[in-house]
């Protein structure tokens, strides 16, 4: 699904959720969510904080925190704790199962869809519990942060 559409079915998503919760639909929380489908990667708050502010769009950080909480509750977003930091956001449209490569050195992420590895997942089946999605992190040195240290090793 492209960018666009992908926006589109996340602001019919939120609406609808906005609505069976009896919620205020505030243009606040569409700004934000539009923000959100410009950013490519995960994101922290801080980030979506200064894209917002550059784009000359303030908003508080109540509202962006709130927010940002009702897209995850609502199935939106999906918040990820990378090694103990501070939390990271991805949108869920779209991004199907995958695993994080995070470099322990510079904190780089990096998504890797392994079709063998997601189709062993998603074939488990565990008694009294179906299982809605997965997440895997694998922990260790990105290419750059190995050759670095190698040149530093020189």
């Amino acid at each position: 699904m492209n960018d666009e559409k992908s926006k589109t079915a996340a602001r019919a998503a939120l609406t609808q959720y906005i609505h069976t919760k009896k919620l205020r639909r505030t243009p606040e929380r569409y700004a934000i969510l539009d923000k959100i489908f410009d950013i490519a990667e995960h994101f922290s708050i801080d980030m979506l904080y200064a894209a917002l502010e550059q784009d000359g769009f303030h908003v508080s950080r109540a509202t962006l925190y709130n927010s940002i909480q009702l897209f995850v509750d609502c199935g939106l977003l999906r918040k990820h704790q990378f090694d103990g930091k501070s939390a990271q956001y991805e949108r869920v449209p779209g991004t199907g199962n995958h695993h994080h490569l995070i470099c322990t050195q510079c904190g780089r992420i990096k998504e890797v869809k392994d079709v063998a590895l997601v189709n062993m997942l998603n074939s488990r089946r565990y008694p009294t519990f179906h299982t809605a999605y997965f997440a895997l992190y694998v922990y260790g040195l990105c290419s750059r942060c190995q050759r670095s240290n190698k040149r530093k090793k020189k």
